[in-house]
């Protein structure tokens, strides 16, 4: 997970006075960060989840100093911190502070205090030979770590509750219906205009009401009659289309017409479905939904991410399950460990397909696909869903699927046109500023609602909410490097309005449906164009409109120029002249971040004869989370 750092950046000791020194500061109320003012007595009170040091204005300028500085956060935690360690907090690294680390025991005197993780400079060289002399010992304590003990919240049980965030339709969503649909393959079922034609049990029906559905979206129309008919399934569709009520309520009503049994053993779970999505975030919303659309029937659901108790979680899996809902990581453990077989698999369902079988999570989908207790390719069903499927994933897809049917809905890889699209061209240096300019002038008028800021790197991700919460904006952070209660409690408030603006690396691109989302600030433009478009599509969903603003800087960003000039055209937006810069006719192949849409099924296309190796494909944009 290197990618995150950069060159070793040498420790001054004005940097660290500057950093640890309290004076004049006060929390802010609410899940947020240190700020230096008092003027938040009308944020609503919660508990201090993270403790992150101001940033003046020159060093978060100096690109060096918050790439590589390990002293900006420290996240306090009573036993297993998630700290950077140097020295003797008993970690190393990437290490776990040992015992409670915060601003009340860093000793600037570097004293042999045990909770001391940065001692004074002076001392530093003298430490250095007794943390190398350690190592041995420290490896052990890294080994010996305290497992995760977050024990996450069950679902509410009161119908109320469970539905209160359901679909919310938008006025464009009659555009949907003038929406081009391709289906290729063979045998190609009906589609349906209505649930109701689809067969569906009443259980079901109910349940799809309750959400808030009132007719079935073009992926649905689709995918239903294509699930239900037995067949494997490409679908992509664009962003916020409806994509996880297109699996999910098929494969909730045959289960219920097969009524199948819960396999229920002391050792193992042997779930009917398995559905893999790529983030934590995205695959406990999966399974939301799928709660849902099964309530008061006999199926039983459950869900496995990283960054939770496992004994908690291995528990569920021992009572049994017709349905999981799992990140890669965690689900491969189980397997490997023997707690989850897949005799009895009828569905296995990908969720964001195109980055499911990139270069970063392939392995550990190979490994499940081929383990010896896997169901024969024919005898299961697979299922892909994602609103980008480029023609290199698909070649990859091939071997995961029985005689598929292809769905594409829309321009796909295309931005929603329900999408408002604007492009600053800015520098790096300048960006802080403009955030802040356009926050006041939304403030102002009276336009501010839920916004959700994107930036590529996780340390800028809380530096950004720094900033923001001095600013008077309750803002809050979500990124890999946050335990997993405060990633969830971040989304929760975000979600619920506590938070106004939530800053996210892209750990929060993909599926998730947050419905107060009106405005998605790109504060720095991802490298592949694919991840844009999934980006501005947590807005302007289900026919709702949204707003995104794209902070573009021409020394980092040219790359995507073409490419952005393209999507903006086929959402039938202006472009800024600025932005054509001489490249708008480009025509971008397959490379490193950048990748054909696949708006078309490669069996059909001539793409298909070329020479293909899974090393063209891309690398992920970011190190995976640790599982």
């Amino acid at each position: 997970m290197a990618d995150d750092w950069g060159n070793t950046v040498s420790y001054t000791n004005e940097k660290d006075q500057s950093y640890f020194d309290e004076g004049g500061r006060s929390y802010g109320k609410g899940r947020g960060f240190i700020i230096q003012n008092n003027n938040n007595d009308d944020w609503p009170v919660g508990k201090i989840n993270s403790n992150i040091g101001i940033i003046n204005e020159s060093e978060f300028n100096n690109e060096n100093y918050w790439q590589c500085n390990d002293k900006k956060i420290d996240i306090e935690e009573t036993g297993k911190g998630k700290g950077r360690g140097h020295g003797k907090g008993g970690s190393r690294g990437r290490g776990g502070n040992r015992g409670r680390t915060g601003f009340n025991n860093r000793n600037k005197d570097g004293d042999n205090n045990e909770n001391n993780d940065y001692g004074n400079q002076d001392n530093r060289n003298d430490k250095r030979k007794k943390t190398f002399a350690a190592r041995e010992d420290n490896d052990e304590e890294e080994a010996q770590k305290p497992k995760e003990q977050y024990i996450p919240p069950e679902l509410p049980n009161d119908e109320k509750s469970l539905f209160e965030n359901g679909v919310e339709i938008g006025i464009n969503f009659d555009k949907y219906d003038n929406i081009q649909v391709n289906v290729s393959g063979e045998n190609v079922p009906q589609s349906i205009e209505s649930f109701e034609a689809a067969g569906l049990r009443n259980i079901v029906l109910d349940n799809i009401k309750k959400s808030g559905y009132k007719k079935p979206t073009p992926v649905q129309k689709h995918a239903l009659p294509i699930i239900m008919n037995g067949r494997d399934l490409m679908a992509c569709a664009q962003t916020g289309s409806g994509k996880t009520a297109a699996f999910a309520v098929p494969i909730i009503n045959t289960l219920l017409e097969r009524s199948v049994d819960l396999v229920v053993t002391s050792t193992y779970c042997e779930p009917q479905v398995v559905i893999v999505s790529p983030t934590r975030e995205l695959t406990i919303q999966i399974w939301q939904q799928i709660v849902k659309f099964s309530l008061n029937s006999i199926l039983k659901t459950v869900v496995a991410y990283g960054g939770t108790s496992v004994m908690h979680q291995r528990g569920k899996l021992s009572a049994g399950c017709h349905i999981l809902v799992a990140t890669p990581g965690r689900l491969l453990d189980f397997v490997e460990k023997g707690r989850v077989k897949f005799s009895s698999v009828q569905f296995l369902v990908l969720d964001e397909a195109d980055r499911m079988l990139d270069m970063g999570f392939l392995p550990s989908i190979e490994k499940m696909v081929d383990h010896e207790t896997m169901v024969p390719l024919g005898e299961r069903q697979t299922l892909m869903f994602s609103a980008t499927f480029p023609d290199e994933v698909q070649h990859l897809a091939r071997r995961f699927l029985n005689n598929y049917l292809f769905l594409a809905v829309g321009i796909v890889g295309g931005a929603c046109s329900d999408v408002e699209q604007n492009f600053y061209e800015v520098a790096r240096n300048k960006k802080k500023d403009l955030l802040k300019e356009i926050l006041e002038r939304e403030n102002d008028s009276g336009t501010l609602g839920g916004t959700l800021v994107f930036v590529e790197m996780k340390k800028k991700a809380d530096f950004i909410a720094v900033f923001l919460s001095e600013n008077n904006y309750p803002t809050t952070s979500i990124h890999g490097d946050r335990l997993q209660r405060q990633r969830e409690e971040a989304l929760a408030d975000f979600k619920s309005g506590r938070m106004f603006i939530l800053v996210a690396t892209a750990v929060a691109a993909r599926g998730l449906d947050i419905k107060n989302v009106s405005h998605v600030i790109n504060y720095d433009l991802p490298k592949g164009i694919d991840e844009y478009v999934h980006r501005i599509g947590r807005t302007g969903r289900v026919g709702n409109r949204g707003r995104a603003t794209s902070f573009f800087d021409p020394e980092e960003d040219a790359p995507l120029r073409g490419d952005l000039v393209r999507i903006l055209k086929q959402a039938n937006q202006s472009v800024p002249d600025w932005l054509m810069g001489g490249n708008a006719n480009r025509n971008f192949m397959p490379g490193r971040g950048i990748s054909k849409f696949g708006g078309e099924d490669v069996r059909e296309s001539e793409i298909f004869a070329e020479e293909y190796t899974e090393e063209a494909y891309s690398v992920p944009q970011e190190p995976e989370e640790d599982w």
